[in-house]
């Protein structure tokens, strides 16, 4: 019965092989507190620290360089499939992007979720794009899989401490 149920989620695109297998449990990064989100630029990894020595693992995409940054944020909101509205600079190479685009459209690059942080105009959120991911590819948000953003909207909460390393 679990094989029929997984097969029609497969066959409905509920879950896709890409992101199924995306989240692994691997050592937590040294001397991080659980419960923080550290993101390591150069492996384009994301990981969510937890109370057993371990962290789960997410492939991610991350800011161009030139477009990266590097320090501390806070989780300062949560949202479910959330409208865009492109940053000034994003506007500036794409003036013919509209003001808003809506949550759920082919042309939101934002995906299912959107974790927002308490520095500038950045996000941790899903994306349209999933051959992005594992890439330097972003204005220095970080582009999850849509199965990955999903479960890590679940786990965190605003607040939460989110550190980005070289």
């Amino acid at each position: 019965m679990a094989k029929v149920a997984y097969a029609i989620l497969i066959g409905f695109g509920c879950l896709s092989s890409a992101g199924a297998m995306a989240r692994e449990v691997v050592p937590s990064p040294v001397g991080a507190m659980p419960g923080t989100i550290v993101i390591k630029t150069a492996e384009r990894k994301l990981y969510l620290v937890r109370g057993d020595g371990t962290a789960f693992r997410y492939k991610v995409a991350v800011g161009r360089l030139g477009k990266q940054w590097f320090g501390e944020a806070r989780v300062d909101g949560k949202f479910v499939r959330p409208a865009w509205s492109p940053p000034d600079e994003v506007r500036r190479d794409n003036p013919r992007l509209p003001s808003v685009i809506p949550g759920g459209s082919p042309g939101n690059p934002m995906g299912a979720r959107a974790i927002t942080l308490d520095r500038g105009q950045y996000a941790i959120h899903g994306t349209n794009r999933p051959s992005s991911i594992g890439t330097f590819a972003s204005y220095g948000c970080i582009r999850m899989f849509n199965e990955d953003i999903v479960d890590l909207y679940e786990q965190v909460g605003v607040g939460t401490r989110v550190v980005v390393e070289r």
